[in-house]
């Protein structure tokens, strides 16, 4: 059975950019779903949209990049995560 919350389990947001990060318990495991929206003023009402213009691309990315790093995390501290840690190899010492 899918259970879904009722708000979202993370926020990410720089600037007008924002990420919902949404957790779903499936009977397969955790699954991570994201929704990006630009938030905007029009006259005195908050606002926002799933409408990106050319000059939101850039924090567009920085907010996606931040949200897999957090997705990513959630991931390695689940128990019985299927997904491992990342092996740390170090350069080799030069002399």
């Amino acid at each position: 059975m899918k259970t879904t919350p009722a708000r979202p389990t993370h926020e990410i947001r720089l600037g007008a950019i924002k990420a919902a990060v949404w957790r779903n318990e499936t009977e397969t495991g955790t699954r991570f779903n994201v929704k990006f929206s630009r938030v905007y003023k029009e006259e005195d009402a908050w606002k926002s949209t799933e409408s990106f213009g050319v000059g939101d691309l850039l924090l567009l990315s920085k907010v996606a990049d931040q949200t897999h790093s957090w997705i990513h995390q959630q991931e390695q501290n689940e128990p019985g995560s299927k997904q491992q840690p990342a092996e740390i190899i170090e350069p080799p010492l030069t002399q």
